[in-house]
């Protein structure tokens, strides 16, 4: 994985990440990740503004145990411009991640793997991440 890795940090239940960033004037996806480490993800946020046969749709996922899981769509809008800055607001609860974006939209992504804490963050693609933040 390239890009932004945070090891061995904590993100717990009751626990709210802010990641501030801007994604580059051609970019075609990103993707923010977070799990117990860099070969499970429990929470795969990608935004693709053209890419794997999606436009302007944001796709959340897990990869476990070496595979994908289901795709999760989400039903909102797509807040993300190319070459301009986004907030996605990520509040960690027992059940799911209510993750928020730039546009007030929000996407329930269900928590499961089940721990009540992640150690592992990670950012790829076509963006440059200025901020995270955990509360």
């Amino acid at each position: 994985m390239s890009g932004m890795v945070v090891k061995n940090m904590s993100f717990k239940v009751g626990q709210t990440l802010t990641i501030t960033g801007k994604p580059k004037p051609d970019a075609t996806n990103f993707a923010i990740n977070v799990g117990p480490n860099e070969r499970d993800i429990t929470m795969h946020i990608n935004p693709r503004f053209n890419a794997h046969g999606d436009e302007n749709t944001v796709v959340c996922n897990s990869y476990q145990e070496g595979k994908w899981c289901e795709e999760h769509r989400g039903e909102g809008g797509f807040p993300f411009h190319q070459g301009e800055e986004f907030k996605i607001t990520i509040v960690f609860t027992p059940a799911e991640f209510q993750i928020s974006l730039s546009d007030g939209s929000q996407i329930h992504f269900p928590n499961r793997m089940g721990a009540e804490k992640y150690s592992f963050i990670g950012v790829d693609g076509d963006v440059r991440i200025t901020s995270v933040e955990i509360k």
